[in-house]
């Protein structure tokens, strides 16, 4: 028994470094950093480059990896990203974090290739020491892990309790506008805190690669999994966060000993436990309603003052809805139509390419390209869920891979056809959507996330791992009907099905329907207000989005003649969220594109370009997913947008001109007024603009101009 509680506390040591970070993270900079995993990753890998392939001494490397090096990717990360989110919604947040989870692995891969590393030094020299402690075999390794923990607890505790630096990180938390009332500077401080986390993630990645190797996933999965101690300490309590870390890993090792070792239910269930722990714990604190909902920077004070540099990237990234904001004024009205002329020319144009593309192309590409359509369906719950509902959702791919599993069921082992039952199984999917989004509609965006990750992962222990879907790690074999044989049959038929389902998500923004969810995504509190019914809403809205899900799920299997659960993991709809939020989470034709460059562009690299460039897609991808802070609406819409304002110049550009000038004086006067009376809190345009300073973008010069200004 005394093996399983110091191996329980080994792996709870380590769960406690990362939740305590964590916590003490969205504590002091309103960030839950996504990226923790992939930070403690990229230093481990670094360290096992100094040391193992440079042969630098243990000393040597490990200070040069995590106290040099860690330190200053901390700053640069903060310089480039973190200090623009401090003031950013949830959304924004989760989605710039899971970007650069995405694509630090990948870089790292391009840096040091990808080969396997299943063996990794830790801080021990070699040959580790094994030593006995009450007849059970304890190596250096996890000696000096049980340390670090204790040691770092206690000088934490002394530091933020009774030190300068401590004092200015708890005003920190409390009000960056007071501290630099104070004569401190809440950047220096916000900086030095990114610094030290992303050191304490380096020593996390440096202290676990000896048990778990070097791999990007186990990485990310095991610091995702200290994300349950997190949530039992309510996102910020760092002290609380540490001891329910430890008390997950004995609990992890005392369930290894009384499970038994040949069931293969021991290792999924096992597994499971941090993230049943994590929904059991949103749960009762929903029930308890101790769910906390405010925002670490929500003084009017603090945003009222906010800097310059922030300023301009959220003015850049909030102006997307400005047409219907109200205000408007009555001779933009036919600027905007005109622009929705447009969009629609746009569109049609877009939608002419795609239908030539399984024409021109043959081969590979146009299964290449049909491949990209499947995937534009599956994205398209992302378009419902996150750019309509602006929830932040994490087991999408969740739901398509159990479309995939219970279509191939039905038609391998019932021997339905295969449309019907690609049908069927996302009719049975969708209540699932439906239940999850009626537990999770009232809690905050980043517990809605969570919680949509843990689902994700029960999900791949307990229900993907399954013989009966699994067959063997063969996956179950499934066969296209006879008139969809072919690869470009096969493509206009799932084109067909495409255009369809946008044709609806296009007719639910102009329903009533639809126009109650941009008053929920502009304000939500305005919309309870106004008696609008916002949780059935969003509850239709979840079911309908894992219904459209596992459509996409049993099409792609439909395509690949198989279905294979492994490739629906959670961690795997991390980068399709980042491909959808760099193309145009809010864009129907946004979710085809990004299908299409989900498939074309691994493929083009593939093929055209050197194996070390391979990665480079993950990496644009997920650097796409980055640039979210600031350009929330994607790629396709932003350039579609230049370009259309661009044309609306063209074209109107003697009869809008006085107007233009009256509307940006007009607007400037109502976001300072905003601004000083306290009302300007900014949403992302992906959860829309909630009032006067959340839809403009800030020039040079400091003047505001709205988006018919621009036209």
């Amino acid at each position: 028994m005394i093996q399983y509680i110091i191996a329980g506390l080994v792996l709870g040591s380590v769960y406690a470094i990362s939740a305590s970070t964590l916590a003490l993270t969205y504590k002091a900079t309103g960030v839950l950093n996504f990226a923790f995993g992939a930070l403690a990753y990229l230093v481990a890998r670094f360290y096992y480059y100094l040391h193992t392939q440079h042969n630098w001494g243990i000393v040597e490397a490990s200070l040069f990896a995590i106290v040099v090096a860690a330190p200053i990717m901390g700053f640069v990360l903060w310089a480039i990203l973190f200090r623009t989110l401090r003031l950013a919604s949830p959304l924004i947040k989760v989605v710039a974090t899971i970007g650069l989870s995405v694509a630090i692995p990948a870089l790292a891969a391009i840096i040091f290739g990808n080969s396997v590393i299943l063996s990794a030094p830790g801080l021990s020299p070699q040959p580790v020491r094994v030593f006995d402690v009450f007849g059970t075999g304890v190596s250096l390794d996890q000696i000096f892990v049980l340390g670090f923990v204790a040691v770092l607890s206690g000088v934490g505790y002394i530091v933020f309790k009774f030190s300068d630096v401590g004092l200015r990180v708890r005003a920190l938390v409390d009000s960056p506008a007071l501290m630099s009332l104070s004569g401190s500077s809440p950047g220096i401080v916000s900086a030095g805190v990114w610094m030290a986390t992303t050191m304490l993630a380096g020593l996390v990645g440096v202290l676990v690669a000896p048990v778990i190797g070097l791999d990007s996933t186990d990485y990310t999965s095991l610091v995702i999994a200290a994300f349950a101690a997190v949530v039992v300490a309510q996102l910020s309590n760092v002290g609380i966060a540490g001891l329910a870390g430890i008390v997950l890993g004995v609990a992890n090792g005392i369930a290894v000993r009384y499970l038994p070792p040949s069931s293969t239910l021991t290792p999924a269930i096992t597994s499971s436990i941090p993230f049943g722990v994590m929904v059991i714990a949103l749960l009762y604190f929903q029930w308890r309603n101790k769910l906390s909902f405010a925002s670490v920077t929500s003084g009017a004070l603090d945003r009222a003052i906010r800097p310059a540099a922030t300023t301009a990237a959220l003015g850049t990234a909030e102006r997307t809805e400005q047409s219907d904001d109200k205000r408007v004024d009555p001779t933009t009205r036919r600027s905007s139509s005109s622009g929705t002329n447009r969009r629609l020319v746009g569109t049609g144009i877009i939608m002419a390419v795609v239908l030539l593309l399984p024409v021109v192309l043959g081969g590979l590409w146009v299964g290449v390209v049909a491949d990209g359509f499947c995937f534009g369906i599956a994205f398209l719950s992302y378009t419902l869920v996150t750019g309509e509902g602006g929830m932040i959702w994490l087991c999408e791919i969740t739901f398509a891979g159990m479309g995939a599993a219970f279509s191939a069921y039905l038609a391998g082992t019932d021997h339905w056809p295969i449309l019907l039952a690609i049908v069927v199984s996302a009719l049975v999917v969708a209540p699932v959507g439906l239940l999850i989004g009626l537990v999770t509609v009232r809690m905050g965006d980043l517990y809605v996330a969570l919680i949509t990750l843990s689902f994700g992962f029960l999900m791949d222990t307990l229900l993907f791992t399954q013989n009966v879907f699994l067959n063997f790690d063969s996956g179950v074999a499934i066969t296209r009907p006879g008139f969809i044989a072919g690869n470009r049959a096969f493509s206009y038929f799932v084109l067909a099905v495409f255009v369809v389902l946008a044709l609806f998500i296009a007719n639910l923004r102009r329903s009533t329907v639809g126009m109650g969810f941009h008053g929920i995504r502009s304000s939500e509190t305005a919309s309870r207000t106004m008696g609008l019914p916002l949780v059935w809403m969003k509850v239709l809205l979840a079911g309908f989005a894992a219904f459209v899900a596992a459509i996409g799920g049993g099409l792609l299997a439909l395509y690949a003649g198989v279905s294979l659960p492994p490739a629906y993991a959670t961690l795997g709809g991390l980068v399709w969220l980042a491909v959808v939020v760099t193309l145009g989470v809010r864009s129907t034709m946004g979710a085809l594109l990004a299908g299409l460059a989900f498939t074309v562009m691994p493929t083009v690299f593939q093929i055209y370009l050197p194996s070390s460039l391979a990665e480079v897609p993950t990496v644009l991808f997920g650097l796409g997913a980055v640039m979210v802070a600031r350009n929330p609406e994607g790629v396709v819409s932003v350039y579609a947008r230049q370009l259309l304002s661009l044309l609306g110049k063209l074209v109107d550009r003697d009869h809008y001109r006085a107007p233009a000038v009256a509307a940006t004086n007009s607007v400037t006067l109502i976001e300072t007024t905003e601004l000083i009376k306290g009302e300007g809190t900014p949403k992302h345009g992906l959860n829309g603009g909630d009032s006067g300073a959340s839809q403009q973008v800030v020039f040079g010069k400091g003047v505001a101009a709205s988006e018919t200004d621009v036209q």
